[in-house]
């Protein structure tokens, strides 16, 4: 017989065995992360931070909304679970012209919308033209589809010459072009009257999918789909049968019949549900570890499970460069090194996350073997002694006698230090970082702030000195928007984004070595050699340590709780999209 053929059967006997009526399934299968096949069965319970603001990912950055995505809907690519690496997802196969600049995804025959309709390469292409690169899109990433050749700004584009096909042509290569595809694809059939396609305005696709809209209206092509929705209280979704993944023996995923979400703000409120056994697992920090683990060892009946983490989100502290106030202080390199010597990072590591946590990168993580470039050397430790000297070096000095230091021209330097109030961690590292900034003279009042609220307040630049965490990611050109000088998440400058969506950042208000990292980033995208690129990016790596846009602090490890009646976990990265656990988890 063919070796097409028997091909051809082994398809058919996987479909036959799990019920899918698609022709290309996607076999998933980690015995090196120790998962099994299991059943179809019960209910898994998780817990969001808050209610979701909108069911629309790109309509607004929520880590809630990003959450629930991440099992309703999927990308052309995603990670493997066990080694971080691209592979199929909606996207069954992919060729790269030889010049590696045009990208033809063969999309996977057979997935539907969760209403039925099939799931097409015309639901890629309004995906990325009508949301993704759409300016006005809250949660979109245009800048990332923009490349600067030769001096000019050139956009990439998309077409699909048949319901199966997707081709995307670039205006130069980027090695880490696949990787940056893990967007979700959204149904045209559902969102084409709020895109300009459909004779929409651009930012009218913020107000699609309220959370008061039809769950009926709100498909995807993932292995969940919504079912219920109680403000304040839960998110509930039903198992798609139809999903076109099934595990070694030809059973359909995802395991779990069904997912609820409840909603539990606090990690006090968290940790108090997971130990009455109403939450199924649970992500925990280093604060809360010797509690759950003391519990473990004395025979409760859930494990707890640490690991280094690659992706996760370190911590950092950020000044406002263009506070009315301070403005002109923050954005001295020269203050936010005075400053970065009242952090005492070894404290925090100890005292905070109970040693489960390192010192950082800035900002690449130290389990990045790649992009890596070990810059503690550069870092300057805790040492309030040194950080009072360079203020006075500064000239601010406690002029009137009050025990807090003035700026030149007399006003105390007192500001308000933002954190995420509904976290233990924050909260512990806040009053730290207060009491030792005291210790030198300068004055923070703390302002909590929920933690569905605090990047909003970051980006709107409501603050004047804040705590946020921003996730590490493989390769630095998914954080892209983060990072390089006038991107759409570099908060702690906005004066360098552009004055109108989609137009050219504000080179005039970047510092010389903002420039730099610009042009670095510039670079990056375009580049393929694999050594030219890290040598850039390690460069970025000691810029950032020197210069301090923001101050870094720790990089925690995965810690989680899991109770025994849950089988296959793997530690959930959460908003991370490609990287998705959760349909292999089964209720024993």
């Amino acid at each position: 017989m063919p070796r097409k053929t028997l091909m051809t059967l082994a398809i058919a006997t996987v479909i036959a065995v799990g019920g899918a009526a698609f022709a290309q399934p996607k076999v998933v299968s980690y015995p090196g992360l120790g998962m099994e096949p299991g059943t179809v069965n019960g209910t898994l319970t998780l817990s969001l931070a808050d209610s979701p603001p909108t069911f629309m990912y790109y309509g607004q950055i929520d880590n809630n909304t990003q959450t629930l995505t991440g099992v309703v809907f999927d990308s052309l690519v995603e990670f493997n679970l066990e080694t971080y690496a691209i592979e199929p997802a909606l996207a069954a196969s992919w060729d790269v012209s030889a010049d590696g600049t045009v990208y033809t995804f063969h999309l996977r025959e057979g997935v539907k919308w969760h209403d039925g309709t099939p799931f097409t390469s015309a639901d890629v292409v309004f995906t990325y033209t009508q949301i993704i690169t759409n300016p006005e899109a809250r949660a979109g990433d245009a800048a990332q589809f923009i490349y600067t050749v030769d001096g000019e700004q050139r956009a990439v584009t998309f077409a699909a010459p048949d319901d199966h096909t997707v081709v995307i042509t670039l205006p130069a290569p980027s090695a880490a072009f696949l990787l940056q595809q893990r967007f979700p694809m959204m149904p045209k059939h559902k969102l084409l009257a709020y895109s300009v396609e459909g004779g929409a305005a651009q930012a009218d696709i913020n107000n699609a999918w309220s959370t008061d809209t039809p769950l009926s209206e709100v498909v995807g092509t993932g292995p969940y789909k919504y079912d219920s929705y109680v403000a304040g209280q839960k998110v509930g979704l039903v198992r798609n049968a139809d999903y076109w993944k099934v595990d070694a023996n030809g059973t359909s995923l995802p395991y779990a019949e069904r997912l609820d979400y409840l909603v539990v703000r606090g990690n006090e409120a968290q940790a108090a549900q997971f130990l009455a056994g109403n939450l199924d697992t649970l992500n925990i920090s280093g604060a809360q570890f010797p509690d759950f683990k003391s519990r473990e060892v004395a025979g409760a009946d859930f494990r707890v499970i640490t690991s280094p983490a690659l992706f996760g989100s370190p911590p950092h502290v950020a000044f406002n460069f263009d506070d009315p106030t301070f403005g002109p202080w923050f954005s001295d390199v020269a203050f936010r090194r005075a400053m970065e010597q009242a952090i005492d990072r070894d404290r925090i590591i100890d005292d905070v996350y109970n040693g489960l946590a390192e010192i950082p990168g800035t900002p690449t993580a130290p389990a990045d073997g790649t992009f890596y470039e070990d810059t503690k050397s550069l870092m300057l430790p805790f040492d309030l002694a040194a950080a009072g000297a360079a203020l006075d070096a500064l000239g601010i000095k406690d002029t009137d006698g009050n025990g807090v230091r003035n700026v030149p021209g007399g006003k105390d330097l007192e500001f308000s230090l933002t954190y995420n109030v509904d976290s233990g961690t924050f909260t512990d590292m806040a009053t730290i970082f207060q009491n030792d900034f005291a210790k030198i003279g300068v004055k923070a009042n703390l302002v909590g702030v929920s933690g569905s609220a605090l990047l909003g307040t970051g980006l709107a630049g409501d603050y004047q000195a804040i705590i946020i965490a921003l996730g590490n990611q493989p390769d630095p050109e998914l954080r892209k928007p983060i990072w390089q000088p006038g991107g759409s998440l570099y908060y702690w400058h906005r004066a360098t984004q552009p004055a109108e969506p989609g137009g050219a950042p504000n080179f005039d208000a970047m510092a010389t070595w903002e420039r730099r990292v610009y042009d670095i980033f510039d670079q990056g995208t375009t580049l393929v050699d694999r050594d030219a690129r890290v040598a850039l990016y390690k460069e970025w790596q000691r810029l950032n340590a020197v210069n301090v846009p923001v101050i870094m602090v720790a990089k925690p490890a995965n810690i989680a709780a899991v109770h025994d009646r849950v089988g296959n976990y793997v530690y959930n990265l959460g908003v991370i999209p490609g990287y998705n656990p959760v349909p292999l988890y089964y209720v024993k």
